[in-house]
């Protein structure tokens, strides 16, 4: 197994960290090991990308690890008040909607990298939860949330846009 494949791996493993530490209140110590997995989100692609060691295996694991890293620390903040409750709602359907349209396209033969607004959705998303653990002020929640939601639903009609082409016979011309 690759170093990228190693962090993206251990991005998955920091997911429990994170939440044990957030459960306990230690809302500094969590945000720090939130914002090492960050970190290896942006290091595994880098590497993988500069060393050419872009896996199948490593195609697959990073969306799902960036999934499960933002998403289940979204909820987890959620149940604590620290986020809106429709936030991680409102991201939860993008995802699921856009890896239905990735097993359509996958199924007739089209893999289609993540787009720009993918990439900063994720990013935006990220310096939400950092803000909420680390700040915790209502007010630039609720502006980070707005944006976050704003381009979850952006970066999903673009990748739906993107495949337009596969779904022309399904709901016609």
């Amino acid at each position: 197994m690759n170093l990228p494949n190693k962090l993206t791996l251990l991005r998955i493993a920091l997911v429990p960290v994170c939440l044990i530490l957030l459960y306990a209140g230690q809302f500094v110590w969590s945000a720090a090991v939130f914002a090492l997995a960050c970190v290896t989100d942006f290091l595994d692609g880098k590497i993988a990308r500069r060393n050419k060691l872009i896996t199948n295996f490593g195609k697959f694991a990073d969306p799902i690890a960036d999934k499960i890293l933002t998403v289940t620390m979204m909820i987890f903040l959620s149940s604590l008040h620290m986020l809106p409750v429709w936030l991680p709602v409102i991201v939860v359907i993008r995802e699921l909607m856009v890896d239905g349209l990735r097993l359509i396209a996958m199924e007739k033969g089209r893999v289609v990298a993540a787009g720009w607004s993918g990439k900063i959705k994720t990013v935006l998303q990220m310096i939400t939860i950092l803000t909420a653990l680390l700040l915790f002020n209502e007010h630039y929640i609720n502006i980070l949330s707005l944006a976050v939601c704003a381009l979850t639903i952006f970066s999903g009609v673009q990748y739906f846009w993107e495949l337009r082409d596969l779904f022309r016979k399904d709901f016609g011309k």
